[in-house]
């Protein structure tokens, strides 16, 4: 991972807990399979990953044959353990769901604002125009429509139907009970983009969800409605929602993008009723740590033998982010 990733991780405090469950080899990062920390690699049962980690991939596992398990103190593993790493057996585990829930907590937020149209009359605020009520409407009356009751998706459904909002769900793969008991309705994505006031997404980029939302979804939108976007920009025809945020006919809210960053002055980065954020809805600052203490805790269930509580199945690969 990279070198100030392991301090936000691994502060000393939490260094000091993990060398107590572990004997660690070396406290340096591994940069690359050239760094003089790979010379450890062939003593390595276990490794402790985050971002900016090497790929376990077939080089690393020929460099390191007593590797056992992978521990990743971040969200997403499919960047790191490669097609060879689940081959050999290797035991995943991720802190994936201890990093939703800021996640949730964002996209709550945005939506609660988006129904209000903060954003867009914000902007025209600074412009010299205070009209603070056109076009808001508020929680009652307001559907948001879910796309994909993810580990993040059900969290935001949770919260939103505890606060009583009207909720639909699209998501092709979850049992149609498991929604309802979430207190939301199950539709068809063509039926959600037209019915919700506000739509979220929260699917994995996987070959089937890639532009799902393309220039005829994005048109099927309400005049007004507002697409909130915290999983992958890959999901987003982003041509379309130009064109689309550009007639001022849907609002966005992006914290991911495709290309990610975008490009200065894209034209999503100017217009007054899209709202971008830089990839910052996810784990930040102080709370980083608390992916480490976590990991440390994983390693003292692992080295008792006792079930991790973030492992991965291999076979759900196709439906995670």
């Amino acid at each position: 991972m990279w070198a100030d990733v392991v301090c936000e991780v691994f502060p000393p405090d939490l260094r000091a807990e993990l060398e107590q469950v572990v004997e660690l080899l070396d406290p340096r990062p591994l940069a690359s399979l050239d760094d003089p920390v790979a010379e450890r690699l062939d003593e390595a049962e276990v490794l402790v990953t985050s971002w900016g980690a090497l790929p376990v991939d077939e080089a690393l596992l020929a460099r390191a044959p007593r590797l056992r398990a992978v521990f990743h103190a971040a969200g997403s593993i499919k960047g790191t353990v490669h097609d060879a790493g689940w081959r050999s057996g290797l035991v995943v585990t991720s802190a994936a769901a201890l990093g939703a829930q800021p996640v949730v907590e964002y996209t709550v937020a945005v939506i609660t604002l988006a129904a209000h149209r903060v954003f867009p009359l914000a902007q025209t605020y600074r412009e010299g125009s205070f009209v603070p009520v056109r076009g808001r409407r508020g929680r009652p009356g307001t559907t948001v429509g879910i796309v994909g009751a993810s580990a993040i998706g059900r969290g935001v459904i949770e919260r939103l139907v505890a606060d009583d909002w009207d909720v639909s769900v699209y998501d092709p793969v979850v049992d149609p009970a498991v929604i309802a008991g979430l207190g939301a309705r199950q539709v068809e994505l063509d039926e959600l983009c037209a019915q919700s006031d506000i739509v979220s997404l929260h699917a994995p980029d996987v070959a089937a969800t890639r532009r799902m939302m393309d220039a005829r979804r994005l048109a099927l939108m309400k005049d007004g409605a507002t697409l909130v976007n915290t999983a992958r920009g890959a999901l987003v025809d982003h041509d379309a929602l130009r064109l689309e945020c550009a007639s001022g006919r849907i609002d966005a809210v992006l914290d991911v993008t495709d290309p990610e960053p975008l490009p200065p002055g894209d034209l999503l980065l100017r217009l007054p009723n899209v709202f971008c954020t830089p990839h910052a809805a996810g784990v930040q600052g102080t709370e980083v740590a608390s992916l480490g203490a976590f990991m440390v805790e994983e390693l003292r269930r692992y080295a008792h033998g006792e079930p991790l509580e973030g492992a991965i199945d291999h076979r759900m690969l196709p439906v995670l982010a």
